[in-house]
């Protein structure tokens, strides 16, 4: 099996080293370069098409990572872009998961779960910190409230286990989590979401998540 390549858009440059050497240590990783700016990223990413790009938001210019999201993804569609950075402002997580973002962590999440986050987006999921995961929570909460289910229906077909999958997933938990409370095998896990998103007609945690709450 072929290591998931990884590219890092940060321009703290030691920050940009360390996560460099955190997915270059690690079994099943390959980071294909590192960009400091918006301006490299646009360049550099499109040519090295990497699997995942950890994106961060402040690059130091007055063009953002949000901003090299929306250039870069509708160029490679096929890779996926993960926000890495310390803002949690809801405007911020949102804006990014417009753009075209599919994970959204924080930069204090450890080197174990980040890895964790990395595979997850690229077999199909979206990983975000609990933290941001719990935003976006309380936002479909809130449409909740203004917008009635419309397809109750596509809920009903998922079984007690898919149910109580989907629930843990909307709650930020990463599939290792999920298969420690539930007494299941990751792999397994991975199955059930797999099919979560099949009866949904759906392909990430957010749309997923989106319909749980009937938005």
């Amino acid at each position: 099996m072929r290591p998931i390549t990884v590219f890092i858009v940060d321009d703290n440059k030691e920050l940009r080293n360390a996560l460099e050497e955190i997915i270059t240590m690690s079994e099943g990783y390959h980071c294909i370069g590192t960009a400091g700016s918006v301006e490299e990223a646009v360049d550099r990413i499109p040519i090295c098409r990497p699997d995942v790009v950890l994106m961060d938001i402040n690059l130091g210019t007055k063009e953002s990572g949000i901003d090299a999201v929306k250039i870069l993804k509708p160029r490679i569609p096929d890779t996926n872009f993960m926000i890495c950075t310390v803002y949690e402002e809801d405007e911020k997580i949102f804006e990014a998961l417009s753009a075209g973002a599919s994970g959204y962590i924080l930069k204090k999440t450890s080197p174990g779960r980040m890895l964790e986050a990395i595979r997850e987006l690229y077999e199909g999921g979206a990983p975000m910190s609990s933290q941001i995961a719990r935003k976006v929570v309380v936002a479909f909460q809130q449409q909740q409230n203004h917008h009635p289910v419309t397809e109750p229906e596509k809920l009903n077909q998922l079984t007690a286990r898919e149910m109580e999958i989907l629930e843990l997933l909307s709650k930020g938990l990463m599939y290792k989590e999920i298969a420690s409370q539930t007494m299941l095998s990751p792999e397994t896990v991975r199955k059930h979401v797999y099919n979560i998103y099949e009866k949904l007609h759906v392909t990430n945690r957010v749309a997923a998540v989106n319909k749980f709450y009937g938005r």
